[in-house]
């Protein structure tokens, strides 16, 4: 053989050795045009036992389940056809928001506004939600953020009900068990429709109530690169002069913001979590992570002043006399803490008796995600939609540990349950118990959380940066014996992210 043909014959055995591993990752990366949740990624058990059916209709388990009985997501629902105390038609299209400044830009309204309609329903009410598509091409859904319903009810395209499609109309129904602030949200083609507009505030409040104070809610979004608070830069709330006054912040953004005001504040719930005795904050900005809610509490000043509640550099509420000018608030330079803030109560739950332990660590390296190159987000090393499937039983007790090395915060949304933070880079919680469903994880922090697995289903446990989301960053908690009929991809019109 020649030295010219050795040549070639190594060029192409290097160029095969090379390029082989590239195009093994590349077609390992890529996703069918429509295929089952229950095959996506691994089975994580964390530590606990591995029920047999728990893996039915998973890949390289299609057996699995044979003898054993199944639940379907759409089975899971509230389970009462009696008569709802709150019925609410929501509308939603594709267009133009209009904004209190008269400006408009290119997205989506709710019954014609952004943010579309606030929903208040009083403690233990059934609610009746009927979503109408008028016109968004690519369907749409709702999910309740915060809100732990029932599996069926939880709108998230694909994984636990259809995208609703233009001209088609789909209905909600859920008892409204837990009273706080929460806010409602599309989950299909989510990284655009949120982004656009898709979304509304949600209210629950309590059965007795203390007429005295008053409530407002102030849903920051941003639009186009225009912060907004409820569509405009100021909310105003006329207060009589010591009155207590509700101010409930929701970040519907991707990113996390803070608030302050220009007098002391108290942060009275987070996340729709009531804080045991919370104390007066002075000269601390409080972290609202996306996604989250943060119920703050100031007094209407004793003269004819007014209170600043900044949210964010450019948008604020306005709490006192009517005409009255609140004073500018600067931004202070540290923030509360919450997991020293407020007072310990019981938990209600062991964090030392645990049936299952988990990791989700957050990180980036190259890789291929959907068979396009890229630098992409992980979950415990693995790129989509290698992604874990947490598998539990109802009733564990579940400790997880998440960790971000990426380099970026990311705010940590898990479906259908709220958690409670148990420490943070190993130093343990003392205030009040911090129970969340949106956690703000900054790189280099660590968390270890607990949760008792009592709503079952197939839960999304992602970020809720939802550019992040439809990137990879997102996992699966699945309850044993539970499947879903819907079907994701191209294909099938259901695309969550």
């Amino acid at each position: 053989m020649s030295g010219d043909r050795r040549k070639l014959l190594l060029a192409c055995l290097l160029t095969l050795v090379l390029i082989a591993p590239l195009a093994y990752l590349w077609q390992q990366s890529r996703v069918p045009s429509s295929y089952s949740v229950m095959r996506m990624g691994h089975l994580d058990y964390g530590g606990g036992s591995q029920p047999v059916h728990a893996t039915a209709g998973h890949e390289g388990h299609e057996d699995a389940g044979h003898g054993m009985a199944e639940q379907s997501v759409a089975d899971l629902t509230e389970g009462t056809d009696r008569r709802a105390d709150d019925v609410v038609v929501l509308t939603a299209r594709r267009g133009r928001v209009r904004l209190d400044d008269g400006r408009s830009v290119s997205g989506y309204t709710v019954n014609g506004t952004s943010p579309g309609p606030l929903i208040e329903v009083t403690q233990g009410d059934l609610l009746e939600v009927r979503l109408r598509n008028a016109d968004v091409p690519d369907g749409i859904t709702l999910h309740w953020h915060g809100v732990d319903v029932p599996n069926a009810e939880d709108g998230v395209a694909g994984v636990t009900q259809d995208a609703v499609q233009p001209g088609e109309e789909h209905t909600y129904r859920f008892v409204a068990r837990q009273r706080g602030t929460y806010w409602y949200h599309s989950h299909q083609v989510s990284h655009e429709q949120v982004i656009g507009g898709l979304l509304g505030a949600l209210v629950v409040r309590p059965r007795v109530t203390d007429p005295s104070v008053r409530d407002v809610v102030a849903v920051a979004h941003t639009y186009d690169g225009i912060p907004t608070l409820n569509g405009g830069a100021t909310v105003r709330v006329p207060a009589r002069p010591g009155q207590r006054v509700r101010v409930r912040v929701v970040n519907s953004d991707n990113g996390p913001t803070q608030a302050w005001a220009s007098a002391p504040l108290r942060v009275v719930a987070v996340d729709g979590t009531d804080v045991h005795r919370p104390t007066e904050v002075d000269g601390r900005a409080v972290v609202v992570t996306a996604g989250g809610r943060i119920d703050l509490e100031v007094v209407a000043p004793a003269d004819v002043g007014a209170v600043r509640v900044q949210v964010g550099a450019t948008t604020s509420v306005q709490v006192g006399g009517a005409g009255v000018e609140a004073p500018e608030a600067e931004q202070p330079t540290r923030t509360l803490d919450l997991l020293s803030y407020g007072s310990p109560s019981r938990l209600g739950i062991d964090p030392a008796d645990v049936d299952r332990r988990f990791t989700y660590a957050i990180g980036r390296r190259p890789g291929f995600v959907r068979g396009r190159p890229g630098i992409w987000w992980t979950v415990n090393g693995h790129l989509f939609p290698d992604v874990p499937m947490y598998v539990v039983e109802e009733g564990d007790v579940v400790r997880v540990r998440i960790t971000n090395s990426s380099g970026q915060v990311h705010p940590m949304h898990l479906h259908g349950h709220h958690a409670v933070v148990l420490s943070r880079n190993g130093v343990k919680a003392t205030g009040s118990p911090w129970w969340f469903d949106s956690l703000n994880v900054l790189d280099g922090e660590s968390y270890d959380v607990a949760f008792v697995a009592d709503n079952p289903g197939i839960w999304m446990d992602h970020c809720h940066n939802l550019q992040h989301a439809q990137q990879g960053l997102l996992a699966h908690l699945m309850y044993a014996g539970v499947t879903t009929p819907y079907r994701l991809g191209s294909d099938s019109g259901n695309e969550p992210e």
